[in-house]
């Protein structure tokens, strides 16, 4: 009965330590969360409060902050570095763990500064801004059309 127990013991223990062994899922390079829910024209832009305006200027600086550096490989999430050929070695997931960081890091700095300042900023400028910006991320389809990725 105490060997069987014991059996018991070890095998449960054996699966416990195999099933937290398997290797992580590749990253993403470009995170997952990235989306633009709507573009605006000037007339819809011009409707809505100055808080509303922030909050959308805010949104399409992160979509840029966390598409720009990537184009060279993808505008779009769920793109690997294995997606491209490049090696999953720990040097590489390091690096790109590393980059992933001082973007978070770099966005949440912006933003930090950003929610003391921007409410300063001229209505008629942050508008122009936000179209600007989605100007931008509609440029970055076009591009993602043509380079077919």
């Amino acid at each position: 009965m105490k060997s069987k127990i014991i059996l018991f013991c070890f095998t449960f223990l054996f699966l416990t330590g195999v099933s937290f062994a398997q290797k992580d899922a590749p990253k993403s390079i470009i995170s997952q969360d990235v989306s633009i829910s709507k573009y605006h024209d000037r007339k819809e832009l011009e409707q809505m409060q100055k808080g509303a305006l922030l909050g959308l200027y805010n949104e399409r600086i992160e979509i840029i902050v966390k598409i720009l550096p990537y184009i060279a490989f993808a505008t779009k999430p769920g793109v690997t570095m294995s997606t491209f050929g490049i090696p999953d070695t720990k040097e590489n997931r390091n690096a790109l763990d590393d980059q992933i960081d001082a973007t978070s890091n770099y966005f949440q700095s912006t933003m930090d500064f950003q929610n003391k300042i921007l409410p300063y900023s001229d209505r008629a400028n942050l508008i122009a801004a936000i179209l600007f910006y989605e100007e931008t991320l509609k440029a970055l389809h076009i591009y993602s059309e043509n380079n077919r990725f």
